[in-house]
């Protein structure tokens, strides 16, 4: 079996683990093997819930992991970002749980983030949360002007940079739609994590997904 840090050689311990002969790093063959299978778990779509099923595994363990996928593919969207050459478009986007959308006061419970196309692969940017301004503004009796001045911002002062309706961004959103459906009662201090999991899979394909996962996760202590 190969060190799954430096691809070299390595001998077997006798405790079950395995040692790299040029690295010199130990690793468990039994818990990289649950680590790979949590992955294609993660990046087949599967919920931690379904996934833990699948696998036999604690619900509470998966969950962990899956927070932990999420966060490692946040900070290697940040990176590739940084990398850019040039952003062709952006826009904004507004979004809003579908069940709360019949009540113009569910407004503030909505959230906002920027899409940037940067040759292909799409970038997001979440905005000051909405919700925290509520509580001024009902109490200062103001909500019902706020409601109409923002219906009117959306109308005719989109903060927008688009050269046809059909695009990356319009693509994506319309694929976030869809994702986010899977995943109810999600946090809101969390829903940044969820937003760049999409765009992870938006940007690449399944088996890039896998590649990129199982390098940031063997990169760095299991």
């Amino acid at each position: 079996m190969k060190c799954i840090y430096c691809k070299n050689k390595t001998y077997l311990l006798k405790n079950g683990y395995r040692k790299c002969k040029v690295c010199k790093r130990k690793f468990s063959p039994l818990k990289v093997k649950k680590e790979l299978s949590l992955i294609k778990c993660f990046c087949e779509d599967l919920n931690a819930l379904k996934c833990s099923e699948k696998l036999n595994l604690n619900y509470i363990t998966v969950k962990k992991r899956y927070d932990h996928f999420r966060k490692l593919i946040a900070l290697f969207l940040e990176k590739e970002y940084e990398k850019k050459k040039e952003v062709l478009e952006f826009d904004e986007y507004l979004y809003l749980q579908k069940s709360k959308r019949r009540d113009k006061k569910n407004i503030f419970d909505a959230y906002n983030f920027l899409t940037f196309d940067y040759g292909g692969k799409v970038y997001n940017l979440l905005m000051p949360d909405l919700s925290r301004f509520k509580p001024s503004f009902l109490e200062d009796g103001l909500d019902e002007l706020y409601y109409q001045e923002f219906q009117r911002f959306l109308k005719i002062h989109r903060v927008a940079k688009l050269t046809s309706h059909k695009n990356q961004i319009t693509k994506f959103w319309e694929f976030f739609e869809e994702f986010i459906l899977k995943y109810k009662g999600i946090n809101r201090d969390n829903f940044f994590y969820y937003l760049k999991e999409a765009e992870f899979k938006f940007n690449y394909s399944k088996q890039k997904q896998k590649e990129i996962l199982q390098s940031l996760i063997f990169s760095s202590k299991i």
